[in-house]
């Protein structure tokens, strides 16, 4: 299994996550915007997740819910760009904190046969980019990434 890096620079507005997946870009996408598998890897294990709206287009409308015994948790946001299996560009707010909003572009390279992830998540600022990393961001995007990847795998 490859390891996702993280690039978080002191100063800087954004966040970027690699991952190489052993598998073409099309496994790739499908796992990313299949509203049916997004329950499968989106977010932590311990967190049960709903397909609440997914119109994978541009202009289109996203919006996940977490929850556990302590509650629900909303996220949601817009595609800006979408060119399968190529590129998905939206925007990311977590309902508990409205208003802040991140511009995430997510990028799969064709790596001869397998598939290079970049995701590079852009900030309001430097404050909100670290708030985002001190909330235990890395962890669980870790855990997600790791989990989108059985989901590639279980498709092969």
């Amino acid at each position: 299994m490859s390891e996702t890096e993280f690039v978080i620079e002191p100063g800087r507005q954004d966040i970027v996550i690699t991952r190489v997946f052993d598998a073409p870009r099309e496994v790739v996408f499908k796992a990313m915007t299949d509203p049916n598998l997004i329950p499968k890897w989106w977010g932590p294990r311990s967190l049960e997740t709903v397909v609440d709206q997914l119109e994978v287009r541009p202009g289109g409308r996203w919006r996940f819910t977490h929850s556990d015994d302590a509650g629900v948790y909303g996220f949601r946001g817009v595609y800006h760009d979408v060119v399968a299996p190529e590129r998905i560009i939206q925007t990311f707010e977590f309902e508990g904190a409205p208003g802040h909003v991140a511009l995430e572009t997510m990028t799969l390279e064709d790596a001869g046969g397998k598939t290079k992830y970049v995701a590079q998540s852009v900030h309001q600022s430097v404050e909100a980019r670290d708030a985002m990393v001190q909330s235990g961001m890395e962890g669980g995007a870790r855990e997600t990434i790791d989990r989108l990847d059985e989901v590639i795998q279980s498709l092969l």
